[in-house]
């Protein structure tokens, strides 16, 4: 679904066969920001003006993600704040924040200007059985 919406598709963290693969970045095992800081600078470096961010443990994004995130500065989802619009110029501002220790993807989003945006019902985390709903 995210691939319809983009112009490609990146793992980031981990190596999965017959993708591109990122590892985090400025440094292994820093977590989602390390994840988008690679996809940051990806991005720029393959001529790309924005990422699109989304986890593969959140079943139900709206197949219209792109357009609902998109504008002239990054937005997150309130619920899942890895879901998220994120410019490209924002490779490098996201590099020094990790640098100086900093993990918060909250604090980088508001530091960032980022819009907060509110699905009704909310996105999903789906990281065992039991968080499945139903």
């Amino acid at each position: 679904m995210l691939g319809a919406q983009s112009d490609a598709l990146v793992v980031l963290g981990r190596d999965e066969p017959g993708f591109t693969c990122l590892p985090d970045r400025p440094e292994p095992q820093m977590g989602p920001l390390g994840g988008l800081c690679a996809a940051l600078h990806h991005a720029q470096e393959s001529g790309f003006d924005a990422v699109l961010a989304a986890p593969c443990d959140v079943p139900n994004l709206p197949g219209d993600l792109f357009g609902m995130l998109e504008g002239e500065t990054a937005a997150i989802v309130q619920s899942q704040p890895v879901v998220g619009y994120w410019p490209a110029s924002l490779a490098g501002p996201l590099e020094e924040y990790l640098l100086r220790g900093e993990r918060r993807i909250y604090n980088f989003a508001e530091q960032s200007g980022a819009r907060l945006v509110r699905f009704d019902p909310p996105l999903m985390n789906i990281n065992e059985v039991g968080d499945l709903p139903g």
